[in-house]
């Protein structure tokens, strides 16, 4: 092949990689095999990306499979622009009653350090999209950590979290200490994190862990109904505006204040910020581009 076929085959892939990309994720996300999870796309348009983990023999148990099959079903909901926001859920029993303990019980320490052990739990907190996550039964240990990673928890009536990792002679690893204290304060957190003690969806939505709580028959639905509502703004201004709360656990209020009016002014460059005005000036309803 000559050196201008080749550039010019290059140049080709290069301007359809996006459309590719959509293409593999509308087909791989909905229908790729997966051993840990189920993934399916839900609601309006089906503008909502399930999640689904599914081991239930082990009530859920985050196994080092299920997490990279995990973080693969986010990147292809990441990438699909036909999704709004994803749903990670478990099961009526347990959402996810922590790490996989046996998976753990003979890691050295040299293991763990050098490896990183954890490091790539952490993709659900990376995600662009809005992540709700739909919280039956247990979400213990690395459950309970899953769940804050997401940007809003639903939880069913039944739903129970906790950090019981002390009791098997060791800490949260995968953000339990950090992400619990901002949610629900220091005296419970620390609390929590000290005796291992559970406390209850309704504990946890007073606490402002949660923020609903619903009947364990209606709960997804529920969480399918707000990823639905969020899908139908701006995806663009959407992530803007994830990104904007997110800053104000990491920056002061100056710095913060400052970053959210450089994404307010950043609106104004975006065709979905004139529609969404002129839509309410001329009172019809918006159609966003996510442009």
């Amino acid at each position: 092949m000559s050196m201008l076929c080749r550039a010019t085959a290059r140049g080709l892939l290069v301007a359809q990689r996006p459309r590719l990309l959509q293409s593999a994720a509308r087909g791989l996300s909905a229908g790729a095999k997966y051993e840990y999870i189920l993934v399916e796309r839900k609601g309006e348009g089906n503008s909502v990306g399930l999640i689904q983990l599914n081991r239930p023999k082990a009530l859920n148990a985050l196994c080092d499979g299920l997490m990279l099959e995990l973080n693969k079903a986010l990147e292809l909901f990441e990438a699909d622009s036909g999704v709004g926001a994803i749903v990670i859920t478990g099961n009526e029993r347990a959402f996810a009653a922590g790490a996989d303990i046996k998976e753990m019980q003979n890691r050295t320490f040299a293991e763990c350090f050098g490896g990183n052990f954890l490091s790539h739990w952490n993709r659900v907190a990376q995600t662009k999209k809005p992540v709700i996550a739909a919280v039956n039964g247990f979400a213990l240990g690395g459950g309970c950590e899953l769940a804050m990673m997401c940007d809003i928890i639903y939880a069913g009536e039944k739903a129970q979290f906790g950090q019981p990792e002390i009791a098997l002679g060791t800490i949260p690893g995968a953000g339990g200490t950090q992400r619990l204290t901002r949610a629900v304060g220091k005296s419970l957190a620390m609390e929590m994190v000290l005796t291992g003690d559970r406390i209850s969806a309704q504990q946890a939505k007073e606490a402002g862990l949660v923020s609903k709580v619903c009947p364990p028959d209606q709960l997804l639905g529920e969480a399918v109904k707000l990823g639905e509502k969020i899908s139908r703004h701006s995806k663009l201004v959407i992530s803007m505006a994830k990104e904007a709360v997110n800053a104000a656990f990491e920056l002061s209020l100056a710095e913060g204040n400052r970053l959210e009016k450089r994404f307010f002014h950043a609106t104004f460059a975006t065709d979905d910020r004139k529609e969404g005005m002129s839509a309410f000036v001329e009172k019809r309803k918006a159609t966003f581009t996510d442009q």
